[in-house]
């Protein structure tokens, strides 16, 4: 089959490497810099679901600056961070040929709502990833941690698409481990409790997810978050697989963060680099929504607030 990875940083590169060493043609939407080193040397993978290489002429190298052709895909993966969704959305919808499902496979809840808009449900999937990927170096990315299998659904909530079920297979049969499910939204919600509770602390003061879940004070901040989150969910008429928080806090303790221990949260990485956040589509999405439903989220708010200001100085000095 024929993929079109457009936003391809480390999950990007990860999956595409996954699915061109199984058989699959892959054309890969990615920075220049990265371009070059992939056309000179490869893609490699390596990390806990194995070592995977593909050589450059392998692969379709293409850059934001590049005419889109009218290339026919069997999927198109969105990988690139919530803040350029709608970019990216204006770029696929340039793409003559597109008739295939596009697949948001990013950080945060409102990415598949976006979609549907724009393309419509036939055409409009999303995928629910926790697992940790890690530019190593130029062309070589590591997959550290998972703490479940990827979930692959559609925007109708109780409906499993074909397309869903064949890309989970895909998926599963390149190496990454992947269901489809029948409601993706609940597997986002709970993407967004783990997110929320673990990312912006861990990017503010710079720690891995293992060292959250130690500190009693660190928890009592986490299990707000949690407390917020689950309260806004519910009052946005979604709903997670946990009964209740207290649930969900046992499985994020007792399985999620002892899965995940040593992962440095993707928004501390973005600090890191001077680039910009996703914060606004984690405790910044949960603090606006709590504004619109009436659900105070003081917590949320705060560590908003802290994390855009962090953002504002890392760029300076970028």
């Amino acid at each position: 089959m024929r993929f079109l990875v457009y936003g391809a940083g480390a999950l990007g590169q990860a999956i595409g490497c996954l699915l061109a060493a199984d058989g699959h043609l892959v054309d890969l939407v990615l920075r220049q810099r990265f371009a070059e080193v992939l056309k000179r040397s490869g893609l490699t993978v390596t990390g806990i679901f194995g070592d995977y290489r593909v050589p450059g002429e392998r692969l379709g190298l293409l850059t934001d600056d590049q005419g889109w052709g009218d290339e026919q895909y069997d999927y198109i993966l969105l990988t690139t961070k919530t803040y350029d969704t709608a970019k990216a959305l204006d770029a696929l919808a340039a793409l003559t040929g597109r008739t295939c499902p596009i697949v948001s496979l990013q950080n945060g809840c409102g990415n598949l709502e976006q979609l549907t808009q724009r393309f419509g449900p036939e055409c409009s999937l999303a995928g629910r990833v926790i697992t940790g990927f890690a530019i190593e170096q130029p062309g070589v990315i590591r997959i550290t941690v998972s703490a479940d299998a990827v979930h692959v659904g559609g925007c109708v909530r109780g409906t499993i698409p074909a397309s869903a079920e064949q890309l989970a297979t895909i998926l599963t049969q390149a190496g990454l481990p992947s269901i489809a499910v029948a409601d993706i939204f609940q597997s986002l919600f709970g993407k967004l409790l783990y997110n929320c509770a673990l990312n912006p602390l861990g990017a503010i003061l710079g720690v891995h997810y293992g060292a959250l879940a130690e500190n009693s004070d660190t928890r009592k901040i986490m299990n707000q978050v949690m407390e917020e989150t689950f309260a806004v969910i519910k009052a946005m008429g979604g709903t997670t697989p946990w009964a209740d928080v207290k649930s969900y806090q046992k499985v994020f303790y007792d399985q999620l963060v002892p899965a995940t221990y040593d992962h440095r949260a993707s928004m501390l990485q973005d600090l890191d680099s001077g680039k910009p956040t996703e914060v606004e589509a984690m405790v910044g999405y949960v603090a606006a929504q709590g504004h619109l439903w009436g659900v105070a989220t003081p917590c949320c708010d705060f560590l908003a607030g802290l994390v855009r200001f962090k953002e504002q100085q890392a760029q300076k000095l970028a």
